[in-house]
């Protein structure tokens, strides 16, 4: 199992890293969207995921492999967390105050979608 999870992750972190420069390459912001948009997406796959898990629609191993190691390292508390101390260092209260509030509103609500969708 562990060379799945590990799979996954290897996936999921190339994702975010290909991802993350492509959209930095379309459009320069103070507002992190990058990390915005990954981890949005990553929080209605996570919730699709667990919804096809717990009625049985995809096996074990698929959701410790998508949904452990490729939303695991696809998603990044770390980054976010870095960002919003950066916004905060550069005198950005507002946009540090809307990415945290983002963030956090769009993180559920996603979940909750892939969820209901699953």
């Amino acid at each position: 199992m562990i060379i799945l999870i590990g799979a996954g992750g290897i996936a999921g972190a190339y994702c975010r890293y290909y991802f993350g420069k492509w959209v930095f390459s379309k459009r320069v912001t103070l507002f992190p969207l990058a990390t915005f948009i990954i981890n949005i997406s990553g929080s209605f796959l996570l919730g699709l995921l667990y919804s096809l898990h717990i009625q049985g629609d995809i096996p074990d191993w698929c959701w410790l492999m998508l949904g452990t190691g490729f939303c695991g390292a696809y998603t990044t508390f770390s980054t976010f967390g870095y960002e919003t101390i950066q916004l905060l260092e550069k005198k950005k209260i507002g946009f540090a105050f809307a990415y945290i509030v983002l963030s956090v509103i769009f993180g559920l609500l996603f979940a909750w979608l892939g969820m209901d969708l699953g």
